[in-house]
């Protein structure tokens, strides 16, 4: 796949702005800048100057000048790509932004494709292929977690551990493998307890990654968290109060709320993708009654279930509430369950009532918390107790943390064929078995740092990057 021609994109997002960056790269590429390129201060070619360094001049089409701009060189391999790479940086313009582009392809560049700089890089070996992946996800994050996630990864995080492993096992699975040419002679190269040894390390990592890819899931697409309970509950008001804005509508009215409403709410660095789900109730209204069934869709979805319950309301009615929850969600999700509107209520016999049925219906694991989302009484409590259902401290001591689905994936395959290969190794199974097994694991570390790979899976990655990067 590797194909060096010079290619040129926008490397900046769309629409008018201060300054933006076009980004040329290949074999040819200052050749190319050259042709458009003016300098009366230089007096030279731009071919001639050094790399990393930095010339003002103007982008001109024949004697018409378009911009003035500053290009920076970087030559191969010393640059993002492996390759002679230029960057124009001239004033936001879209007008100019295309001029130039047009100029570029004109002169013999092509149009970038989505990600295929960064292929390039992965390509020319300048990063591995989780590293490559983790750009994107720089890219793309969002809060300080995901941001920090995604550096680490990018910097090497667990794939130079994994390619350290890998190689001490492509030693083994050499020396078995020479063990079969001497299969009549009855003669072992590979020391089978220190292959067990590096199979234990391995296993142990491999789990430790397996174990992550929940945070780190939670922490790339932000924790999905649904408000639900009966109509008139306070949800929508709750929604409006940790949003900090007017985003769902409140009123006296039962059934407001029809559909789903969703926003994102960033706490200390944590993204929360809050759900406000239409009140739950017998109801006739066609309408009322599909966003009620989005509900229940929604509640299977959540990590976390914020369940309300009006203190106002009478007890078997909160009874019913945390009965019917209790009996949707599963033993992963995080059922917090909140008494509203204490504003409404003085009554100690009413509280000492919904206490009871807490004690009654609730598991050890879960939540409640008293509050008033209209005054925002004991909403910074409901806060702490959200931030407590992840693992900050994973994040705060740098472990290691996988968010990728594919990454996951190739990880549990190797799971399966590390037990098949520790299997073989204790019951001694002959060396052309234990071989299969062994390169089966390598297959798949191999798959998540590109050692193996295929122009499909490749092509599949890189489609998912902004043209530019």
């Amino acid at each position: 796949m590797l194909d060096n021609t010079p290619i040129c994109a926008i490397s900046t997002a769309q629409g008018n702005g201060a300054i933006a960056v076009i980004r040329i790269s290949g074999k040819g590429s200052i050749e190319i800048c050259d042709k458009i390129f003016q300098s009366p201060k230089l007096g030279k070619k731009l071919s001639n100057q050094k790399p990393n360094t930095l010339h003002f001049g103007s982008i001109t089409d024949k004697d018409i000048i378009i911009d003035e701009v500053v290009i920076s060189i970087f030559r191969n391999p010393q640059s993002y790509t492996g390759e002679d790479i230029i960057e124009i940086s001239c004033h936001g313009s879209e007008y100019i932004q295309q001029k130039i582009l047009q100029l570029l392809i004109k002169n013999g560049a092509r149009q970038a494709k989505a990600g295929e700089y960064t292929m390039r890089a992965f390509l020319n070996g300048k990063m591995d292929l989780s590293q490559a992946e983790a750009v994107a996800d720089l890219i793309a994050s969002s809060s300080s977690t995901s941001h920090k996630v995604a550096l680490q990864q990018m910097r090497g995080g667990f794939s130079n551990e994994i390619t350290i492993l890998r190689n001490k096992l492509l030693k083994f699975i050499s020396l078995i493998e020479l063990e079969l040419d001497f299969s009549e002679e009855d003669v072992e190269f590979a020391d089978r307890k220190q292959l067990s040894t590096l199979l234990n390390q391995i296993e142990n990592l491999v789990n430790k990654l397996l174990k992550s890819f929940e945070l780190g899931n939670v922490i790339k697409n932000g924790v999905p968290v649904a408000i639900v309970g009966h109509t008139n509950v306070g949800k929508s008001t709750l929604l409006n109060k940790l949003l900090n804005e007017e985003k769902a509508i409140v009123s006296d009215i039962a059934g407001t709320t029809r559909d789903v409403i969703e926003d994102i709410i960033n706490i200390e660095g944590v993204s929360f993708r809050f759900i406000d789900t239409a009140g739950i109730r017998d109801t006739k209204d066609k309408i009322e009654s599909l966003g009620i069934e989005r509900t229940f869709a929604k509640i299977s979805k959540a990590s976390i279930v914020l369940l309300l319950v009006d203190a106002s309301e009478n007890t078997a009615d909160i009874e019913k509430a945390i009965a019917r929850i209790k009996n949707v969600i599963n033993n992963k999700q995080k059922l917090i369950v909140i008494i509203n509107k204490l504003d409404l209520i003085n009554d100690e016999n009413k509280l000492t009532a919904i206490h009871k049925i807490l004690n009654k219906h609730l598991d050890k694991s879960d939540i409640h918390i008293e509050i008033s989302a209209k005054s925002g009484k004991n909403i910074d409590r409901l806060i702490a107790e959200l931030l407590n259902t992840i693992n900050i401290e994973a994040l705060n001591q740098n472990e290691v943390i996988i968010t990728n689905t594919r990454h996951f994936e190739a990880l549990n395959s190797s799971s399966e064929a590390l037990t098949r290969a520790k299997d073989g190794l204790e019951n001694n199974i002959s060396g052309d078995f234990l071989a299969m097994d062994i390169r089966e694991v390598l297959h798949y570390l191999g798959e998540i740092t590109g050692q193996i790979s295929t122009n499909e899976v490749l092509g599949n990655i890189f489609s998912k990057f902004c043209i530019g990067k």
